[in-house]
C-alpha cells in the first residue's frame, strides 16, 4: 500500500512548509495548508511509510563550530565495479558528509568539512587517498555557499 501512495497538492503543501522548517508544529502547518492538525499527522505518517519522507535533520553552520573549509572531491576509481567498496570505506570517514555516484569526469563526487587546510590535507592524504580502489582525486574548495534550498514542489 505505501508504495502506491498518491501524492496530492495538500501533501505537497505540507512537505513544502516542513522543508522550510521541520520543527514547525503540525498545528501551524495545518493552518497554512488549510487542513486539520490530524490531517497533517496522518499524511506525514503515510508519506514516511511510503519512503517519501526519510528523516528530519538540522541544518548546522559548520563554520560556527570551527569547520571553516568545505571541499568537494572528484574521485576517479580504478574501475567502477569498486564503487560499493569505496563508498563503504568513505562512509566511515567522519568528515565526509555527502557521496554521489556520478557520470562525467569523476566516478564519485564527495563533500567534506574540515577545520582548516592542515585538517584538509590530513583527510585527503591520510584517509581518502589511502582508500583501496581510488585511482586519484581532484579537490575543489568552496569559497562560499550562495544557495542551499529545497526543491519547489508546487509549480
Amino acid at each position: 500500500m505505501a508504495e502506491n501512495l498518491k501524492v496530492d497538492n495538500v501533501d505537497l503543501k505540507i512537505l513544502e512548509i516542513l522543508m522550510q522548517d521541520a520543527k514547525k508544529p503540525y498545528t501551524e502547518v495545518a493552518k497554512k495548508a488549510f487542513v486539520s492538525g490530524g490531517t497533517v499527522h496522518v499524511r506525514m505518517n503515510k508519506m514516511e511509510e511510503a519512503g517519501i519522507v526519510e528523516k528530519t535533520t538540522l541544518k548546522v553552520n559548520y563554520a560556527k563550530l570551527g569547520y571553516d573549509i568545505t571541499a568537494f572531491i572528484g574521485i576517479f576509481l580504478q574501475k567502477s565495479a569498486l564503487y560499493d567498496q569505496v563508498m563503504a570505506t568513505l562512509k566511515a570517514i567522519p568528515e565526509v558528509t555527502n557521496i554521489h555516484y556520478t557520470t562525467g569526469n569523476y566516478s564519485m563526487f564527495v563533500k567534506i568539512h574540515c577545520k582548516d587546510t592542515n585538517h584538509l590535507k590530513q583527510v585527503l592524504h591520510d584517509k581518502i587517498q589511502q582508500v583501496e580502489g581510488i585511482e586519484r582525486t581532484e579537490t575543489m574548495i568552496s569559497l562560499e555557499e550562495s544557495l542551499d534550498r529545497s526543491l519547489n514542489l508546487i509549480q
